[in-house]
């Protein structure tokens, strides 16, 4: 059931799923879609026991729509703005596709010491290069003018791989779905935003927890070279290279990417007892 909650000044749409006992799991979308492109994996994890935490970033899905500039930054406080809302004090697993991997990149730079895992999908580390910034901005320009549909048409193959298309003609319409119902302006502050985001190379090569890297086999936006990066430089991480899948494995092969996260997240040392985590006291 789609919930909603005002974090950080503005209204944000989340499903939370599942209950205790198992992992708390918080799963960021990528560009340009929404909390439903982890449909599969909110499903397999719950029915493993695991609280799943999905939510619409701002300017997504059913989320509040914030025009101008939106970071990586703002994007990490809304999220751990979610989890204060929703009471959660133990540390989380947390995954992120694409755009949502440099969103969980970014929040494990701002707030180890709440995280249990890391789970970082199609994804890439670096700094944009000043021709990909004037790239981004181009396209935030373009959607504003043009809306949604000419660049949904054109990525779309990228997206995912032809044989998706071909054996698994749903799951490819759900994503031009997600792509066409993604509101234009949401869109273009993302794409300002992510066009300035830091390199998290060095924040990564500190992480100390475990890590899981997956990648479809046929992603041209985040090859396998870029999951390969990831994988040395986390000190503790595991690479999954998903076969017949390009940038959405996680919707083109979900009974691989399903194995692979719930395995990974079974290997997981028992969580310290420890207090919870404190919160600042206001006022």
């Amino acid at each position: 059931m789609l919930r909603t909650a005002v974090v950080n000044g503005i209204t944000t749409a989340y499903e939370d799923t599942g209950g205790a006992g198992g992992e708390t799991i918080l799963l960021v979308h990528g560009h340009p879609f929404d909390h439903t492109m982890w449909a599969p994996q909110t499903a397999a994890l719950a029915a493993a026991g695991h609280r799943v935490v999905v939510p619409d970033l701002r300017g997504y899905g059913a989320s509040q729509v914030v025009p101008g500039m939106t970071r990586l930054e703002t994007f990490a406080a809304d999220l751990a703005a979610l989890l204060d809302h929703l009471e959660v004090t133990d540390r989380i697993g947390l995954g992120g596709l694409s755009m949502g991997g440099q969103i969980a990149m970014e929040f494990a730079r701002r707030s180890p010491g709440r995280l249990r895992a890391l789970v970082l999908a199609d994804t890439f580390a670096h700094a944009e290069t000043p021709e990909g910034r004037r790239a981004r901005d181009a396209m935030a320009d373009r959607l504003l003018r043009e809306g949604m549909r000419g660049y949904t048409e054109e990525a779309l193959d990228k997206m995912v791989s032809p044989r998706t298309v071909a054996t698994r003609p749903a799951a490819a319409e759900h994503v031009r779905r997600m792509m066409l119902g993604t509101p234009p302006e949401g869109a273009a502050a993302a794409l300002r935003g992510r066009a300035r985001r830091p390199d998290y190379a060095d924040s990564l090569a500190g992480l100390a927890v475990p890590a899981l890297v997956l990648v479809g086999r046929d992603d041209t936006y985040t090859p396998v070279a870029d999951a390969e990066f990831l994988h040395t430089r986390i000190p503790d991480a595991r690479l999954t290279v998903i076969e017949d899948a390009a940038h959405l494995p996680n919707l083109e092969q979900p009974h691989a990417f399903d194995a692979a996260l719930t395995d990974f997240l079974g290997t997981l040392p028992p969580a310290p007892v420890t207090p919870p985590l404190a919160r600042p006291v206001l006022g």
